[in-house]
């Protein structure tokens, strides 16, 4: 496989493929395991009695944050999503590129039951059937946005990116969670895989071990299998032993809903979630059961026909 160009995408195998390193953490097909509140700042004074009618008490002050709401409609059906304040980076960005119609006519071009529907490939707009696709982006990265009460729940919106030190996401492509529900011990098998993703973003950015990452990019970048392999394998070694981070505890409220509402938990922060669908999830459901071929990409297009603002 050509390092030519990067495949986009939150990768849903835990194995690289020929030179390329895809972020692997993800999501084995073979044994799956798969609120946000407004802010809402109240000022107020606590009187005693005794207030005369000349002296009122102060009026409650409320300030609320209204999310941007955005409509996609899609040959399966419209879904309405909320972009959260939160991630005033992927926010703006997002909203952007729907101005510009950037969305208009893609298609999701990756589909994996149980876990994303996943979009925004530049070059999906008149692929060809079968077309290998993925592989598209604009020429920029997003910071990554993480934020303690954003997660993958179903419905999440978030960032596909590269493997990169930053956690950078993709200018423009996204997916859409479906997931699964999950029980207790599925999810602390998640909070051990999102912890040792995290030993390996702290372990690649540690000052002693940066020479590692670097010389697996100039592996990659010279096209050099044998060499790729061996920095990635002795990435991996260093960061299973790595503890120099503070460990992720999965919260409690974020357990309930991934053992009721189902979400992929195993991409918690490492990936970021700007939005939610807060309307239309049945057309999620529909996409997520579409036919695909061995690249997951569907054998009948799944199009995105427009994206609009809503407020």
């Amino acid at each position: 496989m050509s390092f030519q160009k990067k495949r986009t995408r939150v990768e849903a195998s835990a194995q690289s493929h020929g030179f390329k390193y895809y972020i692997y953490h993800l999501f084995n097909l073979a044994n799956q395991d798969m609120t946000l509140n407004k802010h809402l700042i109240v000022s107020f004074v606590i009187g005693i009695s005794l207030l005369s009618c000349k002296d009122k008490p102060k009026e409650v002050e409320t300030t609320l944050d209204v999310r941007q709401k955005v409509e996609m409609t899609t040959n399966y059906g419209t879904m309405v999503l909320e972009l959260y304040n939160e991630t005033p980076l992927h926010r703006d960005n997002f909203i952007k590129l729907v101005k510009e119609k950037a969305y208009d006519s893609l298609l999701f071009h990756r589909v994996i039951q149980g876990f994303v529907i996943q979009g925004g490939d530049p070059e999906s707009r008149h692929a060809e059937q079968g077309a290998m696709l993925g592989e598209g982006d604009l020429d920029y990265t997003v910071k990554a946005e993480f934020h303690p009460n954003l997660f993958h729940q179903k419905g999440a919106l978030a960032a596909a990116r590269e493997d990169n030190q930053d956690r950078g996401s993709s200018a423009i492509q996204f997916y859409i969670v479906q997931g699964k529900v999950y029980n207790d011990s599925l999810l602390d098998i998640a909070e051990e895989r999102i912890n040792s993703r995290l030993a390996r973003h702290y372990m690649i950015n540690d000052a002693a071990y940066t020479h590692l990452w670097d010389s697996l990019q100039k592996a990659a970048k010279d096209e050099n299998e044998e060499r790729t392999s061996f920095y990635i394998n002795r990435i991996d070694t260093v960061a299973k032993t790595y503890t120099n981070f503070e460990k992720y505890i999965m919260p409690e409220a974020h357990r309930k809903v991934y053992q009721t509402q189902g979400g992929i938990p195993h991409l918690d922060e490492n990936y970021t979630v700007f939005g939610q669908v807060v309307s239309g999830i049945n057309v999620v459901d529909s996409i997520a059961v579409t036919k695909t071929n061995e690249q997951d990409r569907p054998i009948e297009d799944v199009r995105i026909l427009s994206v609009r603002l809503l407020n």
